[in-house]
């Protein structure tokens, strides 16, 4: 299952931690949703990544789409509130952000999902984090990638305005905040470019899917 990745020149450390989280920046996109970016948040991630391909027990999952039931491009897997994470990293970053956005969030984060994006060919739609309370509230989706660099684009739910790309991969952090999952939508689309693989992890308060 696992595939090859080419490392980063600006992740050559082994040593997995954690960078502070003051460096963030900030990007208003309106109609009250925001991004935080951090770029290699997380040094040594080319050395999770491939323990969480190796690791992490990954499904492959099929859904119906109209009148057929289609595979979904990318392998999944998810950790709830009470599960422990598949490794120490990743608790000490969800616990981190948790304590970062408390004023704003006014709540832990307490759940991980995990995307694994084997080549460019794998991909995630259009969409809104809108299960749960994220269709009436705001809230936050934390994003922390490893591997090859992935567009995560996002464009307003409503239609028009312009469509912003991010490129995260090797250890970098997106957060999405405020209205983001009901006003914007997001998507990782499917790429002809040569590309290696990537995972994310998403930490979500709990009650947003």
């Amino acid at each position: 299952m696992t595939r090859h990745l080419q490392g980063s020149l600006f992740d050559q450390t082994d040593e997995l931690g954690l960078g502070p989280l003051d460096g963030i920046r900030r990007t208003v996109l309106g109609l009250g949703a925001w991004i935080d970016v951090l770029p290699g948040w997380l040094g040594g991630s080319d050395a999770l990544f491939e323990q969480l391909a190796a690791e992490v027990p990954w499904r492959a999952e099929r859904r119906k789409m109209y009148d057929h039931v289609v595979a979904v491009p990318r392998l999944l897997a998810f950790y709830g509130v009470d599960d422990a994470l598949p490794h120490p990293v990743l608790t000490e970053a969800r616990d981190a952000l948790s304590a970062r956005y408390a004023d704003e969030l006014g709540e832990p984060f307490t759940t991980a999902g995990l995307c694994y994006y084997r080549d460019g060919r794998d991909s995630v739609a259009w969409h809104g984090d809108r299960g749960g309370r994220g269709a009436s509230h705001d809230t936050m989706v934390a994003i922390v990638s490893v591997g090859a660099p992935r567009d995560l684009l996002l464009r307003p739910a409503r239609g028009g305005g312009e469509t912003i790309r991010r490129p995260l991969g090797h250890g970098d952090l997106i957060v999405m905040g405020g209205s983001c999952q009901r006003t914007w939508e997001h998507a990782v689309p499917k790429t002809t470019r040569a590309t290696g693989p990537r995972i994310s992890i998403q930490f979500r308060p709990h009650g947003v899917h």
